[in-house]
């Protein structure tokens, strides 16, 4: 081949090439955000939102168990008052905690603060981790809910307590029947939620009292009795016998 034939070999060699690039960029570009690699949209869920009055009727009844709630306040904030069943989880550490929730991804997550633009950007967080119904509540200085003041705390944390602190005084609120027959968690006494305010002097008020049940409900109608009558420190959890595998023993 002549030189004049291999210089219009290498043009037309570079002009195919700069279009294979041209077209490639143009379609990087044209691309949604999200996508993968083959072209297919990502499955970054779209954050919902709930109202106060939304949120005061799913955390009723048996409609909280289905849910998990979550304060992304400050500790400090939390303590100060936040929704009965709501585990807290700081908005600056949720990224780094996601294993604690993680078992939620497929189930809905609700999160709450003052305003909703902290519980806003946490819910970013968690559909970016692949989180699949995340919903932002309204927070708790635009509705009037009726706040808490002790912990609610999930099992795994409970569980975790409970074997560091030998001082807590571990209480089973379930029918005595039921704790008999089934066991309860090493350490526990059986007190029957019904049966609470006629065994107080085995509650000292300079204790921890950690309570639990089958599903976190009555204990937590323990706990906020126990609340009202002055004591300080209380953990409930959030997640009894019945969804979280404690070790009972008879």
């Amino acid at each position: 081949m002549n030189s004049k034939g291999l210089k219009f070999t290498s043009l037309m060699l570079i002009l195919v090439l700069t279009m294979i690039l041209t077209v490639a960029c143009e379609q990087a570009e044209n691309e949604p955000a999200g996508t993968t690699e083959t072209g297919s949209e990502s499955e970054i869920a779209e954050i919902k939102t709930m109202t106060g009055d939304e949120l005061v009727e799913q955390n009723s009844g048996k409609k909280k168990d289905e849910v998990l709630i979550i304060d992304v306040r400050s500790v400090e904030e939390y303590k100060a008052g936040h929704i009965q069943h709501a585990i807290n989880i700081n908005v600056d550490e949720i990224e780094d905690r996601i294993s604690e929730i993680e078992d939620y991804k497929e189930k809905p997550v609700i999160l709450y603060c003052n305003s909703g633009k902290k519980s806003g950007t946490a819910a970013e967080i968690l559909v970016n981790n692949g989180f699949k119904d995340v919903t932002n509540a309204e927070g708790v200085k635009e509705y009037e809910y009726d706040l808490v003041h002790y912990d609610d705390v999930r099992g795994a944390t409970f569980e975790k307590l409970i074997e560091e602190n030998s001082d807590i005084v571990l209480v089973d609120v379930r029918p005595a029947d039921q704790a008999n027959e089934e066991g309860m968690i090493s350490g526990a006494i059986n007190i029957p939620f019904d049966e609470i305010e006629s065994n107080l002097d085995k509650l000292p008020k300079d204790k921890t009292i950690a309570l639990y049940c089958n599903t976190g409900t009555k204990s937590a109608e323990v706990a906020k009795l126990l609340e009202d009558l002055g004591y300080k420190n209380i953990v409930n959890a959030i997640e009894g016998v019945k969804e979280y595998s404690f070790k009972l023993e008879k």
